[in-house]
């Protein structure tokens, strides 16, 4: 059955890089858009980043574009999503997804079957 598995998380000062990893399995990750989604106390979850299947197209939210990048290594069923310029605001819980083929409407929660645990980023000094 496909399950996906974050690690990374941690406590990092602002102005500092964390990178986290979501390990896929019972899947071919090539055929399947991986995307972050975090959600912050009190708040709704928010779409980060998506990677799509295929052609590996990668999307964005406004806030976290030109500080965050997603990429996936094929190899080992590891998607990555590099943290740099940590705000304190980047403080949530990370959660991996997945759905069949393209990211589409990626900030959509509902738009992913699968999720994993969740692990906590904390941007605190």
């Amino acid at each position: 059955q496909v399950q996906l598995v974050e690690s990374g998380g941690g406590l990092v000062q602002p102005g500092g890089s964390l990178r986290l990893s979501c390990a896929a399995s019972g899947f071919t990750l090539d055929y399947y858009a991986i995307g972050w989604f975090r959600q912050a106390p009190g708040k709704e979850r928010e779409g980060v980043s998506c990677i799509s299947g295929k052609d590996g197209s990668t999307y964005y939210a406004d806030s976290v574009k030109g500080r965050f990048t997603i990429s996936r290594d094929s190899a080992k069923s590891t998607v990555y999503l590099q943290m740099n310029s940590l705000k304190d605001e980047d403080t949530a819980v990370y959660y991996c997804v997945a759905r069949i083929a393209v990211c589409g409407t990626y900030s959509s929660p509902s738009s992913f079957n699968w999720w994993g645990q969740g692990t906590q980023v904390t941007v605190s000094s």
